[in-house]
């Protein structure tokens, strides 16, 4: 056969479409990698080739953690981010609530026929760099084709692997009666920016996706503490948002949680754009903050931590943890009363992570 027969035509990644060939595990599936997800995701790791990744253990010793996530949100691209980078965050922040250090990703895509190949290099071009800010390469991974009008574009699923250090344990069973619960930070912004995004909606100013790696965030969080018992929870309100993190950690941890509404921060824009739409922040997701319940000795020090981080400026005290055989999560609010604040009922905002 000729070196003319052999040669495979680039990529046309400006005008290109994904076809059925690209996931039938030929020449057109290897050019794709090759040509569009090597360049952006280029690590050692991934360099090998292999089905897998052979990867060192992490020294020091502590415990392996593990965690998976699927990002369908709809639509791909909105204000502050895109699925791509939501991928890699989402999963390096599960990784993180546990307190590890995440070490690497893997991603698989699937991609629906017909889908363009700009848009997909826009995607897998976030996903890396979202990775390489972070830290935490992408070291395998996988794509799949399926035919036009069997999927919705592209979605991408991806897993983390991480290493709690020796003597952190965080858990959502951990908190107990006097501990202290913070937020690092506004809430609502992601869910609204892609809300906004989804149905066209204008607002006086830009609505932004919070999104964002939080592992440097926990990593401070944890050197601003004498002991890291004293972290007792961490976790990242996405789907169902604040009010629904907090009743799952109520459950796991046989607690009632009390919050003060006055506390909570909710930037204008968000709140007003929430009224609008008769959406309650509560309930709201985020990408890019935390919750941290921690011992009543150690707040102070671990809000100054918070705060002293770009990602935790606009942290607060919004709650303390409560004896409460019932586990509700209550709200104090500005006018004095109080109200229980339930798990969401139903799905506010499908296709929001």
């Amino acid at each position: 056969m000729s070196v003319k027969a052999n040669y495979i035509r680039p990529l046309d990644i400006r005008h290109g479409r994904i076809d059925m060939n690209h996931g039938a595990g030929g020449k057109a599936a290897a050019q794709l990698i090759g040509e569009l997800f090597f360049p952006a995701l280029d690590n050692p790791w991934l360099a090998q080739g292999d089905d897998g990744a052979l990867l060192p253990l992490p020294e020091g010793g502590g415990r392996l953690v593990m965690a998976t996530d699927g990002h369908v949100v709809s639509p791909l691209f909105f204000p502050g981010g895109d699925l791509g980078c939501l991928a890699a965050h989402g999963t390096i922040n599960d990784v993180a609530m546990l307190g590890a250090q995440p070490l690497y990703l893997a991603a698989s895509f699937i991609l629906e026929e017909g889908f363009p190949l700009a848009d997909l290099k826009r995607l897998v071009d976030s996903l890396g760099a979202a990775a390489r800010e972070a830290g935490v390469p992408v070291v395998t991974g996988d794509t799949k084709v399926v035919e036009k009008g069997k999927g919705d574009g592209v979605f991408i699923s991806t897993t983390g692997v991480g290493v709690v250090p020796v003597g952190v344990h965080i858990a959502g069973c951990n908190a107990r009666a006097g501990d202290v619960v913070l937020l690092s930070g506004s809430i609502g912004d992601h869910g609204v920016a892609v809300l906004s995004q989804r149905e066209s909606l204008a607002f006086e100013t830009t609505i932004e996706s919070d999104t964002a790696a939080l592992h440097t965030l926990v990593a401070a969080l944890l050197a601003s503490v004498a002991d890291p018992a004293a972290v007792r929870v961490l976790r990242d309100p996405t789907r169902g948002g604040l009010a629904t993190t907090l009743n799952e950690i109520a459950q796991q941890s046989s607690v009632g949680i009390l919050l003060q509404e006055a506390a909570i921060p909710v930037r204008p824009e968000v709140d007003a754009a929430c009224e609008l739409l008769g959406l309650d922040p509560l309930y709201v997701a985020n990408e890019g903050k935390l919750i941290a319940i921690v011992a009543p000795e150690a707040a102070d020090a671990a809000l100054a931590a918070l705060r002293a981080h770009r990602l935790g400026q606009g942290a607060m005290r919004i709650g303390e943890v409560v004896a409460d055989p019932h586990r509700f999560v209550q709200m104090e609010t500005r006018f004095g009363g109080r109200r229980v604040v339930d798990w969401l009922n139903g799905e506010q905002l499908p296709r929001i992570c």
